[in-house]
């Protein structure tokens, strides 16, 4: 499994200077994490990968359609105790996680 998002937005950040563009790229960073194999979705409220894809490519769509989503809707999969971290608390890649959230928080800022 590729990780090219997540390995460029840990590696490289964000663009401040279109949070847009820098959302969906962490939302991409969040698809490829949670399409990894093995998972383990037990304690999240998505009951596995495809169910989490469908979430988060809605929002990803939303984006590139020009719409801007609930903030709800898009903090919570990044929250603490969130959909993302449990997944990542079970399957073994919280430190990733991390570093994705706090790029999102970082843009949370700036577009809400």
């Amino acid at each position: 499994m590729k990780l090219d998002r997540t390995r460029e937005l840990i590696h490289r950040g964000v663009d401040t200077q279109q949070p847009l563009n820098g959302l969906i790229h962490v939302l991409e960073s969040a698809l490829e994490l949670v399409a990894l194999p093995d998972n383990n979705f037990c304690w999240s409220s998505w009951k596995d990968a495809e169910e989490a894809k469908t979430e988060i490519e809605s929002i990803v769509q939303l984006l590139q359609s020009g719409g801007l989503p609930d903030r709800l809707a898009v903090s919570v999969i990044f929250a603490p105790t969130g959909p993302l971290q449990e997944v990542s608390l079970g399957s073994g890649w919280a430190d990733p996680f991390l570093k994705v959230a706090e790029k999102f928080d970082d843009l949370e800022k700036l577009i809400w």
